[in-house]
């Protein structure tokens, strides 16, 4: 005759004092349903067990989901506190240069990106001597170019905050900072009305910084409040 090992009297006291500890750990669990199927034979059709491992899938996406929800939220919290150290940062200059540095420097530190450039259109030549002391942050450029460069050419309306990658023909917004700008956000700027667009172009060295898929509510407001800024000092 067989006999089938007797369980250990301490861990079955245990297991009957705190069943949850079995409920809760899925490979126990999982270990005991495998070995009901065994006991049972290979021509019983479990049902419950079935049952079973679809709800464990499904509450593995569940588990998955959520997780996912979390991370998303805590990034957009952290993108959120980004953006508002960033305009607060921008708001601190009393002076028109000072506020143009600030861009270039510590808003473009708080942002991570390695580019920061303000574009203006202007029917007047570049050669001012403010745009030249500042012409690691500020381009001037001629009437109707920040269109054409948001639409790569193609004309119709431009979006007013455009993520993309970038691979050439940057040159014209960065420089010699161009030749390592692989992403970047464009953010079209209204002054108010009887005055030309401007431009405010955010690139990054990485190419995964900025994208079409991503989303565009933060950057934004960003712009709204630049826009405010920027018509205070221009008039």
């Amino acid at each position: 005759m067989s006999s089938s090992p007797k369980i250990d009297d301490a861990l079955r006291e245990a297991i009957i004092s705190k069943p949850d500890v079995i409920l809760d750990d899925s490979d126990v669990m999982q270990a005991l349903i495998a070995a009901n199927e065994r006991a049972m034979g290979g021509n019983i059709v479990d049902l419950r067990g079935i049952a079973m491992e679809r709800l464990e899938t499904r509450l593995d996406r569940l588990e998955d989901t959520h997780r996912s929800v979390i991370a998303a939220a805590y990034e957009n919290l952290a993108g959120t506190n980004q953006i508002h150290r960033a305009i607060l940062r921008m708001m601190d200059p009393t002076e028109f240069e000072g506020f143009l540095r600030e861009l270039g420097g510590e808003v473009a530190d708080i942002l991570r990106v390695d580019a920061v450039k303000l574009v203006l259109e202007s029917a007047q030549n570049d050669e001012d001597p403010a745009v030249q002391r500042l012409g690691d942050v500020l381009n001037v450029a001629e009437p109707g170019f920040i269109d054409d460069y948001l639409t790569q050419g193609r004309g119709g309306t431009a979006r007013k905050v455009i993520l993309r990658s970038v691979q050439t023909g940057g040159e014209p917004i960065y420089g010699q900072k161009a030749e390592y700008v692989r992403s970047e956000a464009c953010l079209k700027l209204d002054f108010g009305e009887g005055r030309l667009p401007g431009l405010l172009a955010l690139g990054s060295e990485d190419p995964h910084m900025f994208g079409p898929q991503q989303g565009t509510d933060l950057l934004t407001f960003f712009t709204g409040v630049f826009e405010r800024a920027m018509r205070r000092w221009l008039s």
